[in-house]
């Protein structure tokens, strides 16, 4: 990363206010951060340009670990909003903190997904104390829903594998809590347990699940989850890059960069159950511009319906926020 975005960075999250709900000195700090970061130099580091023309869409999936580096991004690479839960170096209260500092741009979900150490225990033993914080986090009416919930993720590098039942009482006690506060939650589900994930979903019809990824499942399996439940969206966030780091089929394209045809027909047919994201997570300006990039790579090649129902339309209507 370049020198001059590192020091922003650390300026952040150097403030003891960061992880204060209430903070109005924070929330000028992180302004007066953000507006020393500027293109040029977010570009610097990253070696990829936009496009000419921009298409407009909100990102559904992003671990807010900068939001200095985040909001430049967006800008950048026109998402006019994206859904932040936090990242290995953020938290549920840092994340209200900068959507506060950003009300029109950032949409903050509130997680207590198991990856996190501190929150590991309570899943294994369950603990349903770590529901109460849930639901006193959602009862400040400053998260929009809940995620990412990682009830069921593979290892990958700095991630131990989580494989919890999604009939058991955490994951049903925040479908719960969801239902309460009428919010969608975002579910990390891989296809190893869809039998499961569909007993949920019945369980709960009237709870919207965003499925991250979509399970990184294949075209059959998705096509047949979303015919089966109307309340599941599939979250396209890592399946747009050119290539994914932990296996060549997660993506929906067939050489880097066209998105198979047969994918594209399902989308197409049924635009209100997608949308897009980029699974940034600020750790590298380069790394998160090739996911922007992905989407608006896939976006230019819908329709120009479904690419402003799956750009933006769909999740906005989830969460209840205005284009």
């Amino acid at each position: 990363m370049a020198p001059f975005l590192l020091s922003a960075c650390l300026a952040l999250f150097s403030l003891a206010a960061w992880a204060q709900v209430d903070s109005p000195g924070a929330e000028r700090q992180l302004r007066r951060s953000m507006s020393q970061i500027s293109s040029a130099q977010v570009s610097a580091g990253t070696g990829v340009t936009p496009p000419a023309t921009l298409i407009p869409f909100v990102d559904a999936h992003a671990h807010l670990n900068d939001p200095a580096m985040q909001l430049e991004l967006m800008k950048r690479w026109g998402a006019s909003h994206a859904v932040v839960f936090w990242g290995g170096r953020s938290s549920n209260e840092s994340v209200a903190e900068a959507a506060r500092a950003f009300p029109g741009q950032l949409i903050p979900f509130a997680s207590i997904s198991p990856e996190r150490t501190a929150y590991r225990p309570a899943w294994v033993q369950f603990d349903d104390g770590l529901l109460k914080q849930l639901d006193a986090l959602l009862a400040t009416g400053s998260f929009k829903g809940i995620g990412e919930i990682s009830a069921v993720h593979f290892p990958s590098t700095g991630f131990d594998e989580t494989d919890f039942s999604l009939l058991g009482p955490m994951v049903t006690g925040i479908l719960e809590l969801a239902r309460k506060y009428k919010v969608p939650v975002m579910l990390h589900v891989e296809s190893t347990h869809m039998a499961e994930l569909g007993q949920l979903l019945a369980r709960f019809p009237d709870v919207p699940v965003i499925w991250a990824h979509g399970g990184y499942t294949p075209l059959f399996l998705a096509r047949r989850m979303l015919e089966r439940h109307p309340n599941l969206y599939y979250e396209l966030s890592a399946r747009t890059w050119p290539h994914h780091p932990r296996s060549p089929d997660y993506t929906i394209l067939r050489d880097g960069q066209q998105v198979w045809p047969e994918w594209l027909r399902l989308i197409e047919a049924m635009p209100q159950r997608f949308m897009v994201g980029t699974d940034a997570s600020n750790r590298s300006a380069s790394a998160d511009a090739m996911k922007f990039a992905s989407v608006q790579n896939f976006l230019a090649q819908l329709s120009p319906a479904a690419r402003e129902q799956v750009g933006s339309g769909t999740l906005l209507k989830l969460v209840g926020v205005r284009p």
